[in-house]
């Protein structure tokens, strides 16, 4: 069995979608960062120094054990030369009522 075939079965339970998918703004943030980091060709090391951030508090954050504040997050974004966005975004058409 696949990954992607476990994780589809394991979505048909309504308690494990419903955490799976409360954890996806986190793993957007996670993989935003990363994604970004490795465009710009930046280390963990590099954007600690950049960003006066501990390279292990960026490994937690990017491994998923951190809990960065928007202010670390600005701060991050900045080392990297970039912006931080956030949005919200309606859950569906029906949600702006």
């Amino acid at each position: 069995m696949t990954l992607n075939e476990a994780l589809n079965e394991q979505m048909k339970d309504e308690s494990f979608k419903k955490e799976y998918d409360a954890l996806g703004p986190e793993y957007e943030i996670i993989s935003s960062l990363i994604d970004a980091r490795k465009a710009c060709n930046v280390t963990q090391k590099q954007l600690s120094e950049t960003t006066g951030i501990a390279q292990s508090d960026i490994s937690k954050i990017e491994n998923g054990s951190g809990n960065p504040t928007i202010k670390i997050l600005k701060r991050l974004a900045e080392g990297l030369g970039m912006n931080l966005k956030i949005e919200f975004t309606p859950k569906s058409q029906f949600a702006m009522n």
